[in-house]
């Protein structure tokens, strides 16, 4: 039995103003369950990425509310909401964002150390293997490939045991085999450790991963399907049309 972990509830997010007013989200309704995989799709200009960053607490909704296990974001600080997403959220994006002059290892210990904290060095170990880089902990970025620099940022996003990972196009910089790997990856996460996801992606494979994939357009949800498949989730892209 599953149990909601990010909810949000009528969010409304917009941007600028007057004649150039645009509206990202516009009522937004929808949960996320606890060890589940959910993609996020829709053209271009629909909101995906507002929703990742209003259920993250990287950005705050114009109204409605966004709840993360149990926690309502908008009662939150800044400070209050820093410490949150250091502590209970991990993020990976397109762009790994690691730090050239460190190591694997140091890399992953990264969010522990900006907390203040000393990195338990078995820790990020054990987390770099369980991304499939158990002997790579002395690498630099420079060392690796794509992949395999995507893997260490997965791992970063994971060493704080998060309760929610969320990932923005995270295999949009890597070849076809290369994303499948990562995607892999983080399907088993879900499936082995129970670690809960939320993936934006425009590729249909990507989505595929996922255990349902929810469209936006216009800043609404348009639909949802279970059980994915790229067949599915590409012929469904085709009709993409917000409920009024």
């Amino acid at each position: 039995m599953h149990d909601r972990i990010v909810r949000l509830d009528g969010v409304r997010r917009t941007y600028g103003a007057g004649q150039s007013l645009v509206t990202a989200l516009d009522g937004v309704t929808v949960s996320f369950d606890r060890g589940t995989f959910t993609a996020v799709m829709g053209p271009s200009g629909s909101g995906k990425s507002t929703l990742l960053q209003c259920a993250a607490g990287l950005d705050r909704p114009d109204s409605g509310t966004v709840t993360l296990g149990g926690t309502d974001l908008g009662t939150l600080s800044e400070t209050e909401l820093t410490k949150l997403r250091r502590e209970r959220i991990g993020f990976v994006f397109q762009a790994f964002n690691l730090l050239g002059t460190l190591t694997a290892e140091q890399n992953v210990g990264l969010p522990i150390r900006l907390a203040g904290r000393r990195p338990d060095a078995a820790l990020v170990r054990e987390t770099l293997a369980r991304v499939g880089l158990g002997e790579r902990t002395g690498h630099l970025p420079a060392q690796m490939s794509g992949g395999q620099q995507q893997r260490v940022a997965i791992a970063r996003a994971l060493i704080t045991r998060p309760e929610m990972l969320f990932a923005d196009e995270p295999t949009g910089a890597l070849d076809s085999t290369t994303g499948r790997e990562v995607l892999g990856l983080l399907r088993n996460l879900v499936d082995e450790e129970g670690q809960s996801t939320i993936m934006v992606t425009h590729d249909p494979v990507a989505a595929s991963y996922a255990d349902r994939v929810l469209f936006l357009a216009d800043g609404q949800l348009a639909d949802e399907l279970t059980s994915p498949t790229p067949q599915s989730v590409a012929e469904r892209m085709t009709r993409l049309e917000p409920v009024r």
